[in-house]
Parts: C-alpha cells; structure tokens; sequence
C-alpha cells in the first residue's frame, strides 16, 4: 500500500501525525494534515512549515471536504478506534492505518516490536543499546522518534516501542521480532474491553502479521497460554521451558536455543535491580542474539547500561544508603513492581501525591513484605494511611515535602530510599519528571 500518488489524509498535529505527513509527502503523496482541535499560539510555525513544504493543513475540526479527498487515513496514537472520525473514515471504507504501519509500508527496515503493559521503556532502551554495538540501529514509537522520521535512513533494524494503541491500526506490519512485555488490564476505555486491549498488542504474533520470532513472559498466565497460538519460532522468557528461551538460573542468565544452554552473564553484573529487570534484561539478551550479536558483546553492553531516568533509577550510594528514583511509578501497581525488588533489605518508601483512588490490597501487601518504613507526602497521605494501618502496617510517617521525606530518610540511616509514588505528582509538581528531577537534586545536594 505505497503511497506515492495517492491522497493521504493524516489525522492529528501530533508528534506522529507530523511525521508521517511529511513521509508521505517526501514519497509522493498529495497530503491532507486535519486537526480536530484548536491549537496553540506555538503549533501556528509548524503548520506555516508544514504548508511550505506542500502540506495541506487545517484545524479546530476535520471537513469534509478534506475527508472526501482521502484514499487512505494515517491516525495518531490519541484519537481512539470508536471515535467519530474514524467512524466515518471506514463508512466511506478508507483505510485507515497508524504511523507505525505507514513507516513499515515506506520503509525496508525491519522492525522489532516491543509491547506490553510494563517494561516496554527499559526493554526498547537495552535492546537498542545492544544491538548498537555491532549494527545501526535506532529506537522509535513511544521512545525516540517515530519511526516515518527515519524509514529513509540507512538502519539494520527499528527498535520500537509499540503501544497498543499503535498496533490497534496496524494491518501488514510483520515484525522481525515481536517481543510481549507482561500483560495486566490498561487502557479499557480506549479499547472499549479488556480483550479489545489483548487483541490489539496480540496483532503482531498472528497471521497475517505474524513474525519471524516471537518472544513471550512465561511467568504471564495469559501469555503462557498465548504462546500456543502465536507464530514464527517462538521464544519464552523468565522460565526454562521449551527448546528457545532464556531464564535465571543459580543466580546467572541463561540462553537456550534448540536446546542448547549457553549462560550469558550474572546478576549481580546486571546494573538494573529486581525481577522485572531481569526479564526486561531476558528479552533485550533473546532479541539480541536473534540478530547475531555474540554473548561477551551483550554482556559488555548490559553492563554499561543506565536505567531510563525515574525508572527505578540508582541516583546515589553515600554512607550506606542507596538511593533509588522511581517517580515514574505513577500508579500502585508500577510501584509494587519496584517495592518488590528488594528483598531482607532495610528499605524506607518515599510515596504519595495525586490520588488515582485505585484499589491498594496489593500495595499494602507488598509495603507489608518489603518495606520497613513509609513516609507520606502529598493529597494522597490519608486514604494510603488509612489503607496501610488497616492491612496491619504501623511505620508510617508523615511529611510536607519532598525534601522533608528526604531529610528524615536520611536520619532513619536505612540501606535503601525509595522513591516510587503510586501517585500522580500534579499536587505539588508540574510532572513525574519534575518530582523525579527534585528528589535528585536534592539527595545530591545532601550527599
């Protein structure tokens, strides 16, 4: 579906939609740019560039008349599948596809997708930082660039972090690898349905856009299960079972490839902390191998590896306290993950903020196995008080902000402090990077 002398309707001023709007002009395409919204006094230069290059642009509302011009729709990533735009698009049966698909169709660079509720950051970075040792790779989707900004460049390989909102307007897109995280309920409105939300990511392991190799979490009950049903030659991952996989095994990460074991490095050589890591750390291992990268070269490359910033990133070790950044844990559920990376460790959790009110059994149950003290700032101090005592956790503290949880965590002389919110940061900071970027200031300024 090449778009050269075709009219192509992009959907969204966004990040993406201004990409591919510009792909498919470069590739000969007659380019309609439709934004839904008023924009801002700084989007007025981009839609000045956008038409010198020959761009058709409008906003505050998709026409009609831009609408019957289109052969072919090219959505961003906000603008939801039951939407009244795409709705209409496909009454008048236009194809409508994502920026990932229109990179695919445009490009000859092969594609590594990795997918999946958590992990998909951390997985997309280390893999690209592997893979970089011995070929031209570059990372794109939701890290990076988008991928139409490079489908002309001279690459071995995407590494691209895909959403499921992506992958939900993908049809030929078939991945080299196609890699599936973990998988737990997120974006049930966008999708309209859990299982709308599984099909969209579960798209890239299944004919027609089934991939040469597909790697899944056999520790994930639904994707063990899916597993029977995915296609290429499948690789498992955090277990060892079956011919291809890779797993922890007495404290060391093993490859295995029609069943021949081949241990690749330990893991107290591993930078990054915690179950989750490891597995993130399995996946980039098995995605790295698949592309002939030799073991002592992962190895050297994992061990060079930073963890992305506010993801369980190690900030400072002074006086025996290590201190950890976690601020992107805007949720309970991405700070168990965290809190549960530390084990018979004397650890004080830094949390609170913007409220979710989402349920914290589960939260409360891994502060009650993991963590030593709690100290709560922020709108969401009471319920999480009252939510810890009620679940038997008495150690909590209360301070006003960020600097004064720092200050008594220091005094408390514990081994770790942990900052992993379980909250939004729009009470007291402008974003999770800017409670992240304060926490780090401040620890180095006390160290």
């Amino acid at each position: 579906m090449k778009v050269a002398g075709k009219k192509v309707l992009v959907l969204g001023l966004s990040k993406s939609g201004i990409s591919a709007a510009k792909l498919a002009k470069r590739h000969g395409a007659d380019v309609y740019l439709s934004e839904g919204k008023t924009i801002t006094e700084d989007k007025l230069e981009l839609v000045k560039e956008l038409k010198a290059l020959g761009i058709s642009v409008e906003y505050d509302g998709h026409s009609e008349g831009f609408i019957n011009k289109a052969e072919l729709a090219v959505t961003s990533p906000g603008i939801p599948p039951h939407s009244e735009i795409i709705k209409k698009l496909r009454e008048k049966n236009i194809p409508v596809i994502s920026e990932l698909e229109l990179a695919y169709q445009e490009s000859e660079i092969p594609f590594i997708i990795i997918t999946g509720t958590n992990g998909k950051t951390t997985t997309t970075a280390l893999t690209q930082h592997i893979l970089n040792k011995r070929l031209k790779t570059k990372p794109c989707g939701n890290i990076g660039f988008p991928p139409c900004d490079m489908a002309d460049e001279d690459l071995n390989y995407f590494v691209c972090e895909a959403s499921s909102f992506q992958l939900e307007m993908t049809k030929e897109l078939k991945p080299y690898i196609s890699v599936w995280t973990n998988f737990t309920p997120d974006h049930i409105d966008w999708h309209q349905g859990l299982e709308n939300y599984f099909k969209a990511k579960a798209k890239v392991f299944k004919s027609p856009q089934a991939p040469k190799y597909s790697v899944l979490n056999a520790k994930d009950p639904k994707l063990l299960e899916f597993a029977k049903n995915a296609e290429g030659t499948v690789y498992m991952f955090a277990e060892n079972i079956g011919a291809n996989c890779c797993y922890e095994e007495n404290n060391e990460i093993i490859f295995k490839k029609d069943n021949v074991e081949e241990p690749v490095i330990k893991l107290n050589e591993c930078p990054l902390i915690g179950e989750h890591n490891y597995q993130n750390i399995m996946c980039a291992i098995i995605c790295a191998k698949l592309t002939g990268i030799d073991n002592e070269t992962i190895k050297q490359a994992i061990m060079e590896f930073r963890a992305p910033e506010h993801r369980l990133e190690k900030v400072a070790q002074k006086n025996g306290i290590t201190f950890y950044n976690d601020s992107k844990a805007t949720n309970p559920e991405a700070a168990i993950v965290a809190i549960n990376s530390f084990n018979n460790t004397d650890v004080v959790l830094i949390a609170g903020g913007r409220d979710k009110n989402t349920d914290l059994k589960e939260f409360c149950d891994s502060v009650n196995k993991h963590i030593n003290t709690v100290i709560l700032i922020g709108e969401a101090a009471d319920r999480f008080e009252e939510n810890l005592k009620q679940n038997g956790f008495k150690n909590i503290i209360r301070e006003k902000t960020m600097e004064d949880a720092i200050d008594k965590s220091i005094e408390l002389h514990p081994d770790v402090v942990l900052l992993s919110p379980a909250c939004a940061s729009f009470d007291m900071f402008k974003s999770y990077e800017n409670r992240g970027e304060i926490f780090k200031e401040y620890v180095l300024s006390r160290i």
